[in-house]
């Protein structure tokens, strides 16, 4: 739809709607909009307040429609003949940055209440948006003479001056208030006057009671004396009763009164309006300032009623009766309406007023209330005294309390804790500190306690009202509600440093808490750290699921905790480890008390669903020395092997930790990397120990031992780099290597002596574990030749009892090979006869430990039990092997006793094959 402009008014629907919101308005264009089809007319002097080209109709219109887009929205949704008033900021083609203020009235169907168009007036308010920072800046000044009040002000509690602004202390001639503070206040007033000074302090009953105006004459330190009006009035001064005394000057105040009433010229400076009035109210005097105020001259003003100049109803006499200053809405002689502080005083002919102009002042204060209160952030202001003046709804809201309650309150109504939850002395809260210092604090995060007894969490900030006023200064405080935030954050920072198995603390948390009692003083003596790994832990999550194990390690971590104190650390590191981080021990009875009842406490039988489970537990244990550099992951480490060594010995044991076991571990971590590289270093090789028939003395076989000469250490004894490959997967690797060198070797000497001696290779428990030890069997006596029937494997008997049915299976493929079995070390373990009869052996060896015992005291029950399992392997008809042969009369026993074979240093010991057969 075309825009378009009509020159008169009368067009439009309603001449009397124009006419009325036009007398709200000065340099307005006028303006309708007819919806919802938003059919626009204008005025000739719309364009140029909403800055558009009036020879452009559609630049117009569509300037317009998005000015006033709010009214036309709200207009849908507002009943008929309701006003609206919008103020709104824009930039013109031009670059200019205009304020527009449009006044509108809804009209439509009054029956229906159907809104059909809105009938409106634009203003430009630019000029007055423009002196909004004057304004404030005059509000500063305003605030500047409250604070620097040329009456004298001073509270005294208990006879003793507390407080004393800078005029007071001019009046007794003090270089600076804080010299009179505690000083008697009697000892400022002529001893005459102290008598009724008392009386009248004394009369004051309840808080906010004042004395009526009295002249009293005022002591000065330099002597002399000065008469002031004074006036008492009953407070309170840091929870407890005072007075506030008002002390102004009268002689003054009588020197400005005569001014006032008798020199006149002194009122044409100031920029509020001062009428004088007769007693009926007729305009005797009119100054610059009320020209300006209410747009009157003063040839017109003089002689009239000051009601009708001012457009309200202003009784002078009515003003005086009400206390002398009231506020009142006046309006200019264009109609715009003014907000006025009036003030009035008698004089000899009539009244003095004074008016001053607040209508900006107090729009403003409007738009900051209306601001303050949509804050979703709490905002109080705290006086000088340090008592609430006022606070916004949100304010109320967070801390619990409504809002009227909240005023005049001290601040100490609401208990403050700093982060680490220690309470915060009334002295040091934050707007304490700002309202003392005039500095300023931001972002400082507190808890505090509503009154309904929860405590939350706030990011305050606090600024002085006025930054260059001096002490005690008013105080803005602004807070938010960072509960949910704070908790968020504790949740996820607990998160990171605790288990979420066990919620106990977790490796990084260990290491941070052991670290900081490293950095105490003298907390080196008195840190210890246990390692703790669960034994048989594996076997239970393995054999009866994740699920049990879970809460086997839940159950463990409870145990745990419950075994040290408040202030000790538990932590799980990760699978079954766990760590005790313990302060304060001195003594290391104290530390074997504590792994005493740990171990106690764990080995109690566990029942998850309906099993009763055990476990163990290895210790490792460190203690941090005086003047030991070690870090906190040192102490962990070094604990961990302690630990390491304790599982070795035997688990179920624990290990306290030294240098030398750091340097042994150390050795055997290097030697195990050493090892991997030792078959393809050419480093390994077999010595071969006799295996002798004791009926002949002939050599029936012969025993293949590995053995390695390391590049840089020289010889490592198989006691110290076997079990080392046993516990890692060395063991299937290194023992491949041994069955196909042994085999090579053998076969190889068959072939060039012609002699057919049996070998005998030890398979590992690891390696009989493993599905493939069959086929590297195989491989081996195929690649080399070796008959499968001069081939013995041994299996010690610890190792065949782990899972019989499981090596049973094994042994039985390995039979099918062709090669012969045997079980070693027999006696040393736990099987049973039933055991080994389904087991598929041909070979039985009695352990050295038996043997040796031929020697001994004891040497009856060493025959005794040899001759025992002679007989029973010969029933099972096993051939019986004799290891550790030192001597011949150990020989010439054993050939007693039945025998068969025997080995050891008495027949030879291992040595290379060129030694072994070619001798």
């Amino acid at each position: 739809m075309e825009a378009y402009t009509r020159d008169e008014v009368s067009t439009w629907e309603s001449q009397e709607d124009v006419v009325e919101l036009a007398l709200a308005a000065n340099a307005a264009g006028a303006w309708s909009v007819a919806l919802p089809d938003y059919d626009v007319t204008w005025s000739a002097e719309l364009p140029g307040v909403i800055g558009a080209e009036a020879g452009d109709p559609r630049a117009v219109r569509e300037r317009l429609l998005e000015l006033i887009a709010p009214l036309t929205v709200a207009a849908k949704n507002c009943p008929v003949w309701h006003n609206f008033d919008l103020e709104q900021c824009h930039t013109t083609p031009g670059g200019e940055t205009r304020w527009t203020r449009f006044l509108a009235r809804a009209q439509g169907n009054a029956v229906t209440g159907t809104v059909d168009r809105l009938v409106g007036i634009a203003t430009d308010v630019t000029e007055r948006h423009g002196n909004a920072q004057a304004l404030a800046d005059l509000a500063d000044r305003y605030r500047l003479l409250v604070e620097f009040s040329p009456d004298g002000i001073c509270v005294h509690q208990d006879g003793d001056l507390v407080y004393v602004n800078p005029a007071a202390a001019r009046f007794v001639a003090a270089g600076e208030p804080g010299q009179l503070l505690g000083r008697p206040i009697i000892d400022f007033v002529c001893p005459s006057s102290v008598p009724e000074l008392l009386r009248r302090v004394s009369s004051l009953r309840g808080p906010g009671e004042a004395t009526e105006p009295t002249e009293v004459r005022l002591a000065r330190l330099d002597g002399g004396s000065m008469l002031i009006e004074s006036v008492s009035v009953r407070t309170t001064w840091k929870g407890k009763p005072a007075y506030q005394v008002i002390m102004r000057d009268i002689t003054a105040q009588k020197a400005v009164e005569t001014a006032l009433r008798y020199q006149a010229a002194l009122v044409r400076h100031v920029s509020d309006a001062i009428i004088a009035t007769t007693p009926d109210g007729m305009v005797t005097s009119w100054n610059p300032a009320a020209e300006r105020v209410y747009g009157h001259s003063e040839d017109i003003a003089l002689g009239k009623p000051v009601g009708e100049l001012v457009g309200a109803t202003l009784d002078p006499g009515a003003v005086v009766g009400q206390g002398g200053v009231v506020e009142a809405e006046h309006r200019r002689a264009d109609g715009s309406v003014l907000t006025v502080r009036v003030s009035a005083s008698p004089m000899e002919s009539g009244y003095v007023l004074v008016c001053a102009d607040e209508t900006a002042r107090r729009a403003a204060e409007r738009r900051y209330r209306t601001v303050v209160t949509a804050l979703d952030e709490g905002v109080v202001v705290i006086d000088g005294c340090g008592f609430v003046s006022s606070a916004n709804p949100a304010a109320g809201r967070i801390l619990g309390l409504p809002v009227e309650a909240m005023i005049g309150c001290s601040p100490t109504l609401f208990p403050l804790a700093d982060e680490s939850g220690a309470r915060i002395p009334p002295s040091e809260y934050p707007s304490a500190l700002t309202r003392t210092t005039g500095m300023a604090m931001n972002g400082r995060v507190v808890r505090a306690r509503r009154p309904d007894g929860r405590w939350l969490w706030l990011s305050m900030s606090c600024r002085p009202l006025d930054g260059n006023g001096s002490p005690p200064h008013q105080v803005v405080t602004s807070f938010t509600d960072i509960t949910e935030r704070k908790a968020i954050g504790e949740r996820l920072e607990h998160d990171a440093t605790h288990d979420p198995l066990t919620n106990l603390a977790n490796r990084t948390l260990v290491l941070q808490r052991l670290a900081e009692a490293l950095r105490q003083p003298h907390g080196r003596s008195r840190a210890c750290v246990l390692f703790i790994d669960l034994d048989k832990f594996k076997v239970i999550n393995d054999s009866l699921g994740h699920g049990i194990g879970d809460k086997v390690l839940r159950i463990a971590g409870r145990r745990l905790k419950n075994c040290v104190r408040r202030n000790d650390l538990v932590g799980r590191l990760g699978g079954d480890e766990f760590a005790v981080v313990t302060f304060g021990i001195e003594h290391s009875r104290q530390i074997q008390a504590l792994i005493d009842h740990i171990r106690k406490a764990l080995t109690e039988p566990i029942n998850v669903e309906g099993r009763r489970l055990r476990i163990d537990a290895s210790i490792g244990v460190v203690t941090a020395q005086e003047n030991d550099e070690r870090s906190a992951e040192d102490l962990l480490r070094d604990a961990d092997v302690a630990m390491y060594q304790a599982k070795t010995r035997g688990r179920g044991r624990h290990e306290f930790f030294d240098v030398e076991l750091r340097e042994r571990v150390q050795r055997q971590l290097r030697l195990e990397q050493d090892l991997r590289e030792s078959v393809r270093g050419g480093q390994l090789w077999v010595a071969y120990q006799p295996v002798v028939d004791l009926r002949t003395y002939q050599r029936v076989a012969v025993e293949g031992l590995l053995r390695w000469q390391h590049p840089t250490h020289g010889p490592i004894s198989p006691a110290e780099f076997i079990p080392l490959a046993e516990e890692s997967d060395l063991i299937t690797l290194i023992g491949g290597h041994m069955m196909r060198t042994a085999t090579r070797e053998m076969a190889k000497w068959q072939l060039r002596c012609g002699t057919r001696t049996r070998l005998t290779v030890n398979l590992s428990a690891r390696q009989l574990e493993d599905d493939s030890v069959v086929a590297a069997v195989n491989d081996a006596l195929r690649s080399t030749g070796f008959p499968p029937g001069e081939l013995c494997l041994e299996i010690t008997e610890s190792a065949l009892m782990r899972d019989p049915e499981a090596a049973a299976d094994v042994l039985t493929s390995l039979r099918d090979l062709g090669v012969r079995l045997a079980i070693d070390d027999f006696g040393t373990g736990y099987s049973s006869l039933a055991q080994l009869w389904k087991l598929p052996l041909d070979t039985l060896k009695i352990d050295r430990s038996f043997v040796a015992g031929l020697d001994g005291g004891d040497k009856t029950d060493a025959e005794a039990i040899i001759k025992g399992i002679v007989t029973m392997a010969h029933s099972m008809g096993l051939t019986v092997i004799a290891e550790g042969t030192e001597n011949e009369r150990q020989v010439a026993i054993l050939r007693d006793l039945g025998c068969d074979q025997a080995q050891g240093f008495h027949f030879g010991r291992p040595a290379p094959a060129d030694e072994v057969f070619g001798s």
